[in-house]
């Protein structure tokens, strides 16, 4: 581990947002929703939410998996559970459908603690998300086309977030807690020793300067179940790309 993705890795956590998110409601493509998860990371999102009708999220691969290992996703049994737990984080929350009361995507707050809802690819947003959201949103298509992609529909929405919270200075200051941020370095560059420290109920240290674990955390994960640790891969590549084509999700983006 070098200091210099050390540095990198703790300037991507000055810029996370725990305050915006996105909900990807059955969402079964693991392409479609690995590129909504490069979403969330580039707009600073740290945390993302899904449901899915089986319960679980299909299995990402090899290429696509990247944006996993730098952004949380929290599977929901329900869209009830998905809603409650942004709900209690005090977020208002969007859905993208076209309806009659949507509106402009761009006339809608994200400053302020946010949910965005997107549906799957087969029939966008759910009448029960669309009627539980505080306001409905919709993309203007001005072609003959009549909805995006989901991911890109996705992207489209989640850079007017970070615009909106860019002007307004959200990423000026770090939003995490420097106990929050030395929790995720280490999460993200030694994963393996941070999985044990926390199964064993030990607190996440501040990483050495050069991002590397200190000294004495050595030693206690020697004595830990697995014997001494082991180096640790922080992941993918920066510039991984799955390239494969995505699906449409009908009607929830089209014209205003």
């Amino acid at each position: 581990m070098t200091e210099r993705r050390y540095r990198r890795i703790q300037g991507v956590l000055r810029h996370r947002q725990p305050d915006l998110t996105l909900l990807a409601e059955d969402v079964h493509k693991p392409h479609n929703l690995s590129a909504m998860l490069r979403t969330a990371d580039a707009v600073g999102v740290g945390v993302v939410h899904a449901t899915h009708p089986t319960g679980g999220v299909a299995t990402f691969n090899a290429t696509s998996a990247s944006a996993e290992k730098w952004v949380e996703l929290r599977v929901h049994a329900t869209l009830g559970d998905a809603l409650a737990a942004v709900r209690a984080q005090g977020m208002r929350v969007y859905a993208a459908h076209l309806a009659d009361d949507a509106v402009d995507f761009r006339d809608v707050d994200y400053v302020g603690p946010t949910c965005v809802v997107f549906g799957n690819e087969k029939h966008g947003v759910s009448a029960a998300a669309a009627a539980a959201a505080d306001a409905r949103i919709v993309i203007p298509m001005l072609g003959m086309v009549q909805s995006l992609n989901v991911s890109v529909a996705t992207a489209v929405v989640m850079f007017e977030a970070q615009r909106q919270r860019r002007e307004a200075g959200a990423y000026a200051a770090p939003r995490l807690t420097a106990g929050e941020r030395d929790a995720h370095a280490i999460r993200w560059m030694h994963p393996r020793a941070a999985a044990r420290l926390t199964a064993a109920g030990i607190p996440l240290p501040t990483p050495d300067p050069d991002g590397a674990l200190p000294d004495h955390l050595r030693a206690v994960l020697a004595r830990l179940p697995g014997g001494p640790p082991e180096t640790d891969d922080p992941g993918a590549s920066d510039a991984d790309d799955d390239g494969e084509t995505e699906e449409r999700a009908p009607g929830a983006f089209g014209p205003s």
